[in-house]
């Protein structure tokens, strides 16, 4: 089935795993809402015709108005790519309750408001594709990464309940669950541990990917979006409430 001419909204949308999303969408010949955060002018020449929406994905009522921004200026809301995140790193004993809050509600809160906003239209036109960007923090967990992984084995609960809810109704939810991908966020934290190691950035990243997957290499954020697509097609149409992973080995152990 092809997807031209569906509208598809993407949160986090302005770099890394989101713009890529956006961009392979694009490609198919989507209609594609970007956000995010970032210089305006950088942004603005991203877009290339893509509609774009500065929504903060930390509060309700910003994420109510780019659904409805979205809906107005595409036509409605075929696909939801729920993508933004952030991340901090520390104990729990040291863990900032502010990071913490802000973490859980950008990259899980936000998902759930996107989603209640714009289901019911979904449901209404009977067909609609929700796909959540998990990560294998999802399924399993590391230290330092407390609010991280809370909110990605959320994230996974959530998909599996809006599978089973949505079962039967022209609307499927999963998610994609990476390992380790090649972004700005995982290269910020490779050059922190580089400085502290006294290490090259090439030799932080293998010592960091090979404490996890056997397999020593990173995802690129086109190879995600590729399982975004793939998620929104046809193809997929009877998977629901899945985690479709991508780690390099990592959650096979």
């Amino acid at each position: 089935m092809s997807l031209e001419g569906k509208a598809v909204l993407v949160t986090g949308s302005t770099s890394g795993i989101g713009l890529a999303v956006a961009q392979a969408f694009a490609a198919e010949g989507c209609s594609v809402m970007l956000n995010g955060l970032g210089d305006r002018d950088a942004i603005d020449a991203l877009r290339d015709g893509i509609a774009y929406n500065a929504a903060d994905m930390s509060k309700p009522a910003e994420i109510a108005d780019l659904v409805a921004d979205t809906q107005a200026k595409l036509g409605g809301i075929d696909i939801l790519v729920n993508n933004a995140g952030i991340q901090h790193v520390a104990r729990v004993e040291n863990f900032p309750p502010d990071k913490w809050d802000a973490i859980i509600a950008i990259n899980l809160s936000a998902s759930f408001h996107t989603i209640r906003a714009a289901l019911p239209a979904m449901k209404r036109k009977g067909w609609g594709r929700i796909i959540n960007i998990a990560s294998t923090h999802g399924l399993v967990a590391s230290s330092h990464k407390v609010a991280y992984v809370a909110a990605k084995h959320g994230l996974i609960g959530l998909t599996k309940v809006m599978g089973i809810e949505c079962a039967d109704s022209g609307v499927t939810c999963n998610a994609i669950c990476p390992g380790f991908v090649s972004t700005p966020l995982a290269l910020a934290q490779i050059e922190v541990r580089a400085k502290a190691d006294k290490l090259s950035v090439e030799q932080a990243s293998r010592l960091l990917i090979a404490e996890k997957q056997p397999q020593v290499q990173f995802n690129t954020a086109e190879q995600i979006a590729g399982f975004a697509v793939f998620l929104a097609s046809n193809t997929a149409s009877n998977m629901q409430g899945t985690a479709l992973v991508s780690d390099g080995g990592w959650t096979a152990q």
